[in-house]
Formats: C-alpha cells, structure tokens, sequence
C-alpha cells in the first residue's frame, strides 16, 4: 500500500490522491515514486479508462518537502540526500509515467499548488481547479530553477511569454488567471469540484473508444508543439484508414445512428496499433 498518495478505483475511473494532507501534502521522492507505479499500473489495467489526479485536506501540495529547513534541497550534506537526492531516477521518473499513459488523466486542484506541487501535473491532460485555489512558479525565490520538464511543459500549454512571466515573477496568481491564461480549463467551487471531476472523467470513460484516447493524446502531445502539420499529416490519414476496419468505429457508427452509448470491443491489451508511427512521421528538418 502507498504510503504518500491514495488509489481508489471507481468503475472506470482511477482517483489518485496526494495524502500528507498534515504536511500540505507536500512533494517527496517517496511520493514521485508512488505516483509513477500508480500511472505504470493505470496503464497496464483495461478496465481503468481515465485517472483522476486530485489531493486530500485544503492544499494540493504545497510543493517540495521543505520541512528540513535550509538543507532540504542538498543533496551532498543536508536531508535533500534522502529525500531528493536518490539518484536513481525513481522521484522524476512520473513524468514519463504520466506521459507514456494511454488513459486520459484529469487533475482537479482541491487547494493550492506551488513549485513541484504545480510542475507534476503539467504532463496530464486536462485541469480544473476550485476556486479557492492560488498557483505559482516558485523556483526562482528558492534559488533553484523549474523541474520535472515544466521549462517545455508551461511554455506548450500557455505560450513562452507567460510562462516568462509567472517562472521570472514567482509570484502567488488565483485559479482566475490560471483559468485566464489556459493553465486550467474549469473553475467551480470547491465543494462542487470532485463531483466535475468525475462528471469530465465519465463523458470521456463512457463514450469515447480506449484505442482512440490513446492515440489521440499521443498524436497532441507529438504534434502539438511542432512548427507545422506535416507530422500529422504522414499519420493520421493512414491510421484512421485502419482504424475504419476495426470493431471500434462499426460499434461508434452504429451506436450514433441507433442513439444509444456504445460499447467499443477494441482494448489497449490486444488492438494498439504499432508505437514508433510518431518517430518515423516527425517532420524532416532542413
């Protein structure tokens, strides 16, 4: 059992909870590496469609365990060395987890999120905040520099120039501007918020083919950032060529015309298409 998060599966949906809730739920290695086997075994396990990355108590997290005082980030003589400096990769190793993911994941921000505690679901798909929530940058007052991959995550998602703004400030900003500026897609109250969580999570789950998320983020998240089409273009004509045949597009098309939710038979086990399309199709550079 995990010691720093808690997992409670929910028909399709997968709810991850940060639980240090007495610590602000503050960031560890322990928990980065909880966190990468709960989204290794999401992807592994059919019968999760969607995970929910969310928090218990009034926080999200309030970023890296600091507890220690000014040695909390030293990795040679202070307590970084245990609780940061485990050099093996386990603590950072969840934003490939996330990444590499073929179910959709949706963070919903309980509370506020800063430093690490914002930085580690940027790699997710969609995130909706309460409205009590404040969000910053931090690092630059700590005298450290953005991690977990957020120096390219934040820039993709809101454009460099705000993503200059908020990491040069460092400065606290509330889930309006968050909402504003494209970091969240949905602001409701708090109390309200798990409920909209898991309403997201079931339109995804209910009606959309597993084989179809799958490949659709992977093709946003490859695509997305490059400098023109031409990446998807070499892919997504051939793949819905082939996807036209399967089970899953007969079962959509039949279901939309009798009205009714469909049933998709296609499973990320047995009906994922080969996995190097994204490297072969990237753009050529001149």
């Amino acid at each position: 059992m995990p010691n720093t998060i808690e997992l409670v599966a929910e028909g399709p949906l997968l709810w991850v909870r940060l639980n240090r809730p007495d610590a602000m739920n503050a960031y560890t290695n322990e928990m980065g590496a909880e966190l990468t086997a709960a989204f290794d075994a999401a992807d592994a396990d059919d019968a999760i469609r969607v995970v929910i990355l969310t928090a218990r108590g009034r926080v999200f997290c309030a970023g890296a365990d600091v507890s220690a005082g000014a040695g909390s980030f030293d990795t040679d003589a202070g307590a970084g060395a245990g609780n940061f400096g485990s050099g093996d990769g386990r603590d950072s190793d969840f934003v490939r987890a996330m990444m590499n993911c073929r179910k959709p994941s949706v963070v919903a921000f309980n509370g506020s999120a800063a430093g690490v505690g914002l930085t580690l679901t940027l790699p997710c798909d969609i995130r909706i905040a309460a409205d009590t929530a404040k969000f910053g940058f931090v690092f630059a007052r700590r005298g450290l520099v953005p991690e977990a991959g957020s120096a390219w995550f934040l820039p993709q998602l809101v454009g460099l120039p705000q993503a200059l703004k908020w990491c040069l400030t460092g400065s606290l900003f509330p889930a309006s501007e968050a909402l504003a500026k494209g970091l969240v897609s949905e602001v409701c109250a708090a109390d309200a918020l798990e409920d909209r969580a898991r309403a997201l999570a079931l339109e995804i789950a209910e009606n959309c083919a597993p084989v179809s998320l799958a490949l659709t983020r992977r093709m946003l998240w490859q695509f997305g950032p490059q400098a023109d089409p031409r990446g998807a273009l070499a892919v997504d004509a051939a793949i819905n060529i082939a996807r036209g045949k399967t089970g899953d597009v007969h079962e959509g098309v039949t279901a939309f015309l009798e009205k009714r939710p469909p049933q998709f038979p296609g499973t990320l086990a047995d009906d994922m298409p080969a996995t190097d399309w994204w490297v072969s199709a990237s753009p050529r550079r001149h």
